[in-house]
């Protein structure tokens, strides 16, 4: 790994340390004022290409109530912020995350990630951290949820939760069963539906090209997907599997190493949104990085080159490029937002649309575009500072020192607390 992806990762376990440290209890919500102005800001909001400067927001009831340039008049209660030569951003949206318990959507949050889209998790602990958000516990990100991959061979906890399914422990391969599997996912509430589309990269036994449903089962997943109201990311690494994907109409493909110039075309037309999850490629290709297995890390060298320029071709095409870590934001897993942001600009794309990417582009292919994931007035006050300009060095995404979650500030080592 580079050592800007370190840097960054290194500035967000600083920050974790700090937080726990000096915080209150990580499971209590915060106490704020419902009224918090931020003065003397650098903003960059996430849809517009060029940033502003000195600029006063005012945020109340956990929305963004006013944006303004310079000294705007500001209420006469509230909970004051300076942020002299610091920058706002919206707060992370990270689009593929395997998040299964508390600890580890508390890291998410400190990390920056205000919203994550769940891409597989067990016992639908998605969904129980997404009603927490929902029901006002401020120190957890709100969550795009999805249950369990629709995969060939289920994980051995979707039995425990679906026991009268146990006939398909045998093998998920005709369209009555994906559909079977899709209705299941709806029934508990899921915001959406991930299809396994090809084998996984992250396993020695699997091989990352090989696809794995025909074109029959995987219409027939989105079709029930679409009767339930529910759209589908699909698992692609491999072009062939991919290509049925994108035909049958999914939303995203998840990945998508190994695509060809026609199914980026295909992708293009349909208006399928890519999320290349980059850092996690990394991730696999580092001898100290998470996957301690000397195949896999052959396995990441050989296709980060492609992936990266595979990205640069799609955002080239103007294909929607969204960002998601693949990570579980356990302790031990270095890994943040901020190293998917900062690859995805390394592949090509420019600070401002790597940033865009991790925001706005992410919040809109979640489907929560028009109330999160960018600065504008009536949306959801979900902020993150830095302490210096990522246009000027994207690596510096990754200090994130302020988390504002639903309007109050959940995280904060800036040097000069709130007046």
């Amino acid at each position: 790994m580079k050592n800007g992806m370190r840097l960054s990762a290194m500035f967000a376990s600083v920050a974790l340390l700090l937080f726990l440290t000096d915080s209150p209890g990580a499971g209590a919500q915060a106490a704020a004022s419902d009224t918090l102005i931020i003065v003397h800001a650098n903003v960059i909001d996430g849809i517009s290409d060029a940033p502003m400067k000195d600029v006063t927001v005012v945020v109340a009831n956990g929305h963004i109530k006013s944006i303004g340039r310079g000294a705007e008049p500001a209420p006469t209660q509230g909970t004051v912020m300076d942020l002299t030569g610091h920058w706002l951003l919206p707060g992370f949206v990270d689009a593929h995350v395997h998040v299964g318990n508390l600890a580890d959507a508390r890291r998410a949050l400190r990390s920056g990630a205000t919203t994550i889209g769940e891409a597989g998790v067990d016992h639908f602990a998605d969904i129980g951290i997404r009603e927490l958000n929902h029901a006002g516990v401020l120190d957890l990100p709100d969550v795009i949820a999805a249950g369990y991959h629709i995969r060939t061979h289920p994980a051995d906890a979707y039995f425990i939760d679906f026991p009268q399914d146990a006939d398909l422990m045998s093998g998920v391969r005709t369209t009555d069963a994906v559909r079977r599997m899709v209705r299941r996912m709806a029934s508990r509430g899921v915001d959406r539906i991930k299809v396994m589309a090809t084998e996984r990269a992250g396993t020695p036994e699997t091989d990352p090209r090989v696809r794995i449903f025909n074109d029959e089962e995987l219409l027939a997943v989105v079709d029930e997907a679409r009767k339930a109201g529910l759209f589908v990311v699909a698992h692609a690494h491999g072009d062939e599997g991919a290509a049925a994907a994108v035909r049958a109409g999914v939303h995203c493909i998840e990945h998508g190493t190994y695509l060809s110039d026609k199914t980026l075309q295909l992708m293009k037309e349909k208006g399928t949104y890519l999320d290349p999850t980059l850092s996690a490629t990394v991730d696999l290709s580092d001898p100290e990085g998470e996957y301690d297995n000397p195949i896999l890390q052959m396995r990441g060298r050989a296709m980060l080159p492609v992936a990266r320029e595979m990205t640069a071709k799609a955002a080239k095409m103007g294909i929607k490029i969204v960002a998601g870590s693949d990570t579980t934001y356990f302790d031990k897993n270095n890994r943040s937002m901020s190293d998917e942001i900062i690859d995805l600009s390394e592949a090509g794309l420019s600070p401002m649309d790597a940033i865009k990417s991790g925001t706005s582009v992410s919040a809109e292919e979640l489907g929560v575009g028009k109330r999160t994931g960018s600065i504008q007035v009536g949306y959801e006050a979900d902020l993150v500072v830095v302490d210096r300009s990522p246009l000027d060095d994207i690596r510096h995404i990754g200090d994130v020192v302020v988390v504002v979650n639903n309007g109050h500030v959940v995280f904060n080592r800036l040097n000069v607390e709130p007046k």
